[in-house]
């Protein structure tokens, strides 16, 4: 998954510095962070980890006033609280566009969450939406699936669109290369040939792409890279250095056999 990968690229930074680290998830709930965030500061941490750059107003103004150093990773934004590391969501929402554009495509479709819940995919859909619409694509066909966000969840999303969407879509785009792999059974299931009749597109660069034996197309991010480029920053920021309030990292786009 994303975020163990992540923190594999922090722990080594972290013990080297001597700080111990606290984890906690909040399943992407407003108030489940607040909750957090409150507990770490009443335990005087260090610093503060935070997932994506999409908080509540009133938590970011608590940690700015409070001058605790804080880490926001896998999203990036021109105002962090104090800085981010990550990538540019909806750039890689256009890169993968522009690559499916380039091959043909023109019925576009997406495969995720209640939207909100993961505000990192509604960037990368907003940039695919864009790089459709520039193309005359009227519309990208969505699907969203209460329910976490994996395989299961593919399969599913990807039988209620069939069944419903008219024209039928010619590629399909998912959160995360999980839900393109239940996307891609769903397909088999249904006797649909991939890529010939559909393509799958996921986003990652899971490890589950290294087994398969028809590697899906998706977007590769640098997940060890940034979870040590983040620890680095944070601890420069403990320590008093001053850094760039902003790093964004490049992902990569890998064209595999789930595509034209």
């Amino acid at each position: 998954d994303v975020f163990p990968e992540i923190l594999d690229g922090m722990r080594a930074t972290f013990d080297h510095a001597g700080f111990d680290t606290v984890i906690d998830t909040t399943d992407y709930d407003p108030a489940r962070e607040a909750a957090w965030v409150e507990r770490m500061l009443v335990w005087n941490a260090a610093g503060v980890v935070l997932g994506g750059v999409d908080h509540s107003v009133a938590l970011r103004q608590q940690v700015r006033d409070l001058r605790i150093p804080t880490l926001e990773l896998w999203d990036i934004s021109d105002d962090p609280i104090d800085v981010c590391v990550g990538v540019d969501q909806r750039l890689a929402g256009i890169c993968l566009g522009e690559h499916l554009v380039a091959a043909g495509y023109r019925l576009p479709a997406f495969v995720g969450v209640p939207e909100g819940r993961d505000p990192r995919a509604d960037k990368r859909l907003a940039g695919l939406r864009q790089v459709f619409a520039d193309a005359g694509c009227p519309e990208v066909w969505v699907e969203r699936v209460d329910r976490r966000a994996a395989f299961e969840a593919g399969l599913i999303g990807t039988r209620r669109l069939l069944a419903r969407a008219e024209p039928q879509p010619d590629v399909i785009c998912y959160l995360n290369d999980h839900l393109a792999f239940g996307g891609l059974s769903a397909c088999v299931q249904l006797g649909i040939a991939v890529p010939e009749e559909i393509g799958i597109a996921g986003f990652n660069g899971l490890e589950i792409n290294g087994v398969l034996a028809q590697p899906m197309t998706t977007v590769v991010t640098p997940r060890r890279k940034m979870g040590a480029a983040g620890a680095r920053a944070l601890v420069a920021r403990i320590k008093g250095a001053r850094v760039d309030r902003c790093l964004a990292l490049p992902t990569e786009l890998l064209a595999g056999g789930t595509t034209r």
